[in-house]
Order: structure tokens, then sequence, then C-alpha cells
């Protein structure tokens, strides 16, 4: 005789649970988390049931193709150019202000 999801699943265990998430349950809470738990448990079984042995492991429910560009290799911007529509600049990079570290 298989036991049933409300006999797997008690109220001690439920508490003991809700305790180490830290979550302050009242008794109506418990009570409640109890037989949804149970409901859950006994879905699990009813897909434990289940007869897969000809249904073949698969990572995703799709096939996955490349959607990523060939790799090309294309001709860069100018520094200088780039550098001369910055606000400001320094040897040759952005200059940006200061944000951590300085008093002042």
């Amino acid at each position: 005789m298989s036991e049933t999801a409300s006999e797997r699943i008690s109220t001690e265990a439920v508490i003991k649970a809700a305790r180490l998430s830290r979550l302050d349950l009242t008794p109506a809470e418990v009570a409640r988390m109890t037989s949804q738990l149970a409901g859950m448990l006994e879905h699990f079984a009813d897909i434990d049931a289940l007869d897969l042995s000809a249904v073949e492991p698969m990572t995703r429910p799709y096939p996955l193709s490349n959607v990523f560009r060939e790799d090309v290799v294309v001709q860069g911007l100018d520094r200088d150019e780039v550098l001369a529509n910055a606000p400001a600049a320094e040897e040759g990079r952005f200059r940006v202000p200061p944000i951590v570290g300085l008093d002042g």
C-alpha cells in the first residue's frame, strides 16, 4: 500500500521548513502550506507514474541554431577623429571626472 501525499508531508515538517527559511507562519498559514505541499507531492507522484521509457531526454524543447553573424574584421574608427568629438581628451583617451577616492 503506497502512502498518500498528506502522509508524506507533516505539519511538523512544514513548521521546520518555515523556521529554517526564517518564515513566521500563523497556524492557519501552516495548515494551508501543508495542504498545498501535499497537493504538489500528489502531482509529482502522478508524474512519477508516467511511463517515459520511450521519451528521449532533451535539454530544450526546440532546436537551437546559431543566430550570430560571421565574425568579420572591419576597419575601426580613427582615434583622433573620435577624440575630436569628446568634451575632454587627454593623452589619446577620454578624460572623465573622477568619482571615487577624491576629497573635494
